[in-house]
């Protein structure tokens, strides 16, 4: 099994990261651009097992390490 992590800013969370790269893109003549929020991806490899303790488990690397809650929201995805 796989396991997909997605951790992106919080919206009411100033991204100046973000906020560079629409600037950049729009100077590069990209336009429509109206937002960009800069995050991370994580890809994480699982032995075969329960889904549900994974996704528990995985949950709570999220909550208590891989993120800042206080400025970050994740997207968990476990995969076949």
């Amino acid at each position: 099994m796989k396991a997909h992590i997605i951790i992106l800013p919080k919206k009411a969370v100033l991204d100046p990261q973000g906020k560079t790269v629409r600037g950049a893109l729009e100077h590069l003549g990209y336009t429509g651009i109206t937002e960009v929020r800069v995050g991370k991806f994580i890809e994480v490899e699982l032995a075969e097992g329960d889904r549900e303790t994974a996704r528990r488990q995985l949950d709570e690397a999220c909550h208590r390490f891989l993120s800042n809650p206080v400025i970050e929201d994740y997207h968990l995805e476990i995969l076949d």
